[in-house]
């Protein structure tokens, strides 16, 4: 069973920065694609960038030269640097394993960009 732990969230003011962090139990995390989804109040949740296990990236084109996913399978974790951040980048961010057909979940973690 994989366990999706994620943390990093908080309130920031626009143009700041966070970075999120998603920890997996198990041991398939490195063969694993993982991505971070996010669900704004009263929207559906999208997907915000993935991160392949050979490390190729993809991005939505909203946060493209802004947000950066990276994974260190040494320690299990896929990370979410989020820089200039604008208020419509507020939702709850969860993330997201992939592997052998299967999806899991992490419970998400909240951000807020407002003055």
């Amino acid at each position: 069973q994989v366990q999706l732990v994620e943390s990093g969230g908080g309130l920031v003011q626009p143009g700041g920065s966070l970075r999120l962090s998603c920890a997996a139990s198990g041991s398939i995390f490195s063969i694993a694609t993982m991505a971070w989804y996010r669900q704004a109040p009263g929207k559906q949740r999208d997907l915000v960038a993935l991160i392949t296990s050979g490390d190729t990236t993809n991005y939505v084109d909203s946060v493209k030269g802004r947000f950066t996913i990276s994974r260190d399978n040494a320690k299990n974790t896929v990370y979410l640097q989020m820089n200039s951040l604008k208020p419509e980048d507020t939702a709850v961010y969860s993330c997201n394993l992939r592997a052998f057909g299967n999806m899991y979940w992490g419970q998400g973690t909240r951000v807020t960009v407002s003055s």
